[in-house]
């Protein structure tokens, strides 16, 4: 979200609330997990049936289970619900718009004979209004329609003062000087009066004809081309020729539902549908978290109910969300980076966001957005795996969870700063795989445990980060995000950390008004350190040939990935955009010897 919209929200919670609301917005992009298709036969190892589930299985696959949404700040989706919301909420204050002399709009000529009888008339009897900013667009020298629609307002007016019965309140000479300018200006008068009558009968039909008089339709379409060269990465001490390096291409589709209960709260309900699968098979799959697009879906092309929150502004500085489907930090956190869009902004998914923001991969609960001061917010959230689920590891308190809170400031004007906590428990319960201990982000070293000999390995974890964005100008921003893990394992001892960092320049408007062009460069979630008891170490684990003893030796994993992704959207019209990108991952998943993948994407986006 670009946060505090310059710093007018506090000051406007019209505005506020149409930013608390689009920073919450599901914008497409959700990132599915593969579902398995092939197994791979290890031998000579007592794990055999271990290694298939980790190789396949990065992550449970949401379209079974549940969906997180992404966020996006600049897509024209939210551009679009923060001015319906501006203008519903504003409605009652446009009698605030009314000038009280043509001094006042700079695009009336002082030169031209009718300014002065129209300034009389102007401020006898009050019959011109300016635009909402106060302005009637005064870049420009106005031509004789515009002078003909204020005649036409005091025409309107003046009647109204006669037909009640206050004609001795309008002086002969104002009624001379208007029959004047009426036969003036007698063409352009007729013909404004025939778009009127014109644009009343378009309104009737659209009145009559109309989807909803409280709801709004709006979706994001993105097709993508994708692929990667061909490329080896090492797992368990040997190379293996990566098996997902076919040319792809598909959809991924999001319609949204905007209903508006009153004017201080809103009903969102969205249904996405996707077939984008970049997944590799087979021992190769450890890699499916490093390479995974921001706009990859999969839901086997089923329609999924992805949001269905309600959203009240409580308060004129407090917002709160409560839903089943599309509560989550991702959701309820504003973000200082401004583009970070599955359809609109970088490409690759761990760009998209700190990976700590999706940590605990839960949907359902409950958060807020305080605005405590004009440079100062306040967020906080509450959101479990399964709350719809009654049995097992389900529900608000009897699964997964994550707790979270995200305070946001600007210490200056051009620079906003996001320092957040957040506590999430996975009881990895009910997945394809219980002896993997997940942290639920779906990006780079994503597992963090593994248990040998079977069983679910429950996880607690701690998670801190910080998200910075310079404004350089307004054709540059600068910036970048840190993201620290500390986990435990019920049952064992020891702790395991990781830890991720980015740094992007992004520029708007690159040659074209619309454009964007952006450079990403950063470290994927990384195990830094793990000392955990019985043999469940992932860096041995994966990094040594497979024995019995594999996962006995603490310490970090072996090197580190380097993600560098530069990409450049360029706006055919309003509504279609397509994005050039490439990525580079340098020692792909976090082990020596690794070839370099190189991953090419040709993305489009439709917005409607």
């Amino acid at each position: 979200m670009y946060l505090f919209q310059e710093n007018k929200i506090a000051n406007n919670p019209s505005l506020w609330f149409g930013a608390a609301i689009a920073s919450a917005m599901l914008i497409g992009g959700v990132a599915y997990a593969e579902t398995p298709t092939a197994k791979t036969n290890v031998q000579n190892t007592s794990n055999s049936k271990l290694i298939p589930a980790i190789a396949l299985d990065p992550i449970q696959p949401r379209s079974q289970q549940q969906v997180t949404p992404a966020k996006s700040d600049e897509s024209a989706l939210v551009q679009r619900l923060n001015q319906d919301l501006k203008e519903t909420l504003s409605s009652d204050k446009t009698a605030q718009n009314n000038v009280t002399s043509v001094s006042q709009l700079g695009d009336v000529r002082p030169t031209d004979w009718a300014f002065t009888a129209l300034q009389s008339l102007v401020e006898r009897y009050g019959c011109i209004a300016g635009y909402p900013d106060r302005t009637y667009r005064g870049n420009q020298a106005t031509s004789r329609y515009e002078f003909a629609a204020g005649l036409n307002a005091c025409l309107d007016k003046i009647n109204e003062i006669i037909s009640a019965g206050l004609a001795d309140k309008v002086s002969k000479e104002d009624l001379a000087t208007l029959q004047k300018l009426q036969e003036e200006f007698a063409a352009e008068l007729a013909t404004l009066r025939g778009r009127v009558d014109t644009l009343d009968a378009k309104t009737a039909k659209l009145e009559a004809q109309q989807f909803s008089t409280t709801t709004k339709l709006f979706g994001q379409a993105i097709f993508g081309l994708q692929t990667r060269l061909n490329n080896s990465p090492s797992i368990f001490g040997a190379k293996t020729p990566d098996d997902g390096t076919n040319l792809t291409f598909g959809g991924n589709t999001q319609i949204s539902l905007f209903t508006q209960l009153s004017p201080r709260s809103v009903l969102l309900t969205s249904i996405s549908v996707g077939n984008i699968n970049t997944a590799a098979t087979g021992n190769n799959g450890l890699n499916n978290t490093f390479t995974r697009l921001g706009y990859e879906s999969n839901t086997g092309n089923s329609l999924v109910l992805s949001d269905l929150t309600y959203r009240v502004l409580a308060t004129d500085n407090l917002s709160i969300i409560v839903g089943p489907l599309g509560v989550s930090p991702v959701t309820v956190f504003r973000g200082p980076d401004r583009y970070q869009s599955a359809g609109q902004g970088a490409v690759s998914l761990f760009a998209q966001r700190n990976p700590i923001l999706n940590l605990g991969n839960t949907t359902g609960g409950v958060g807020f957005d305080w605005q405590i001061a004009k440079r100062t917010s306040l967020q906080a959230v509450y959101s479990a795996g399964n709350p719809q689920v009654a049995t097992g590891n389900g529900g608000l308190f009897g699964g997964n969870y994550t707790l979270g809170a995200q305070f946001v400031f600007a210490p200056v004007s051009p620079v906003d700063v996001a320092l957040y906590y957040l506590h999430s428990y996975t009881s990895n319960v009910g997945t394809t795989s219980t002896q993997l201990g997940r942290l639920g982000t779906g990006v780079g070293d994503d597992i963090v445990a593994i248990n040998p000999t079977g069983g679910a390995l429950p996880l607690s974890t701690d998670a801190f980060g910080s998200n910075v964005n310079w404004k350089i100008s307004p054709n540059l921003n600068f910036g970048g995000w840190i993201g620290f893990t500390s986990s435990t394992v019920s049952g064992l001892a020891g702790s395991v950390q990781t830890f991720n960092w980015m740094s992007y320049l992004t520029f708007p408007d690159l040659f074209k008004e619309g454009n964007l062009g952006g450079i990403y460069v950063g470290q994927l979630p990384k195990i830094t350190s793990s000392n955990l008891s019985g043999n469940s170490n992932v860096p041995d684990y994966l990094g040594s040939p497979l024995s019995a003893t594999s996962g006995t030796v603490t310490g970090g994993q072996s090197t580190t990935t380097t993600h560098a992704e530069i990409f450049y959207r360029h706006r055919i019209s309003n509504n279609i955009s397509i994005t050039p990108a490439l990525i580079f991952l340098f020692n792909s998943g976090n082990r020596t010897g690794s070839d370099t993948v190189t991953i090419g994407v040709l993305r489009s986006t439709f917005t409607f």
